[in-house]
């Protein structure tokens, strides 16, 4: 791994010049990963485990979250309307004011996460597990729940 802005504790394979935008990163271990402002903007991260990875101000537009573990993940305030994160794991994720609007949540996993001020407009949340999620000031009227 060679020096730079990103800190990638827990795979090898993965280095500072590859976290930019449109990479693929399918299966990658970035678990507890310091991604602040990385520029992952159409990444293709399915799969790929960010268990506790700061993600504060990333550029996630249109990346390929799909089936991604982002269990106790830090996004917070990202604007990330659009993204495609069907199936993934965000149970205890910190997502306070997050941009999800016109998102796909199908079955996303946001147990015990933070929600406060998230906006869900237009997202499909068919599926989703809010349980034990903190949904304070979440715009979650607009969102679609079901067919």
């Amino acid at each position: 791994m060679n020096d730079g802005p990103y800190h990638i504790p827990n795979d090898d394979e993965v280095s500072n010049d590859t976290i930019r935008s449109g990479a693929t990163l399918r299966g990658a271990d970035l678990s507890g990963a310091n991604l602040f402002r990385a520029p992952l903007s159409q990444a293709d991260l399915n799969h790929a485990d960010l268990s506790g990875a700061d993600l504060r101000e990333a550029d996630l537009s249109r990346a390929d979250l799909r089936d991604a573990d982002l269990s106790k993940a830090t996004l917070f305030g990202r604007h990330v309307s659009g993204l495609n994160i069907r199936r993934t794991d965000l149970s205890d994720a910190d997502l306070r004011g997050a941009d999800l609007s016109d998102a796909n949540l199908y079955g996303v996993d946001f147990s015990d996460a933070d929600l406060r001020g998230v906006d869900f407009a237009g997202a499909d949340i068919r599926e989703a597990d809010f349980s034990n999620a903190n949904l304070d000031d979440a715009a979650i009227a607009d969102a679609r729940a079901s067919e």
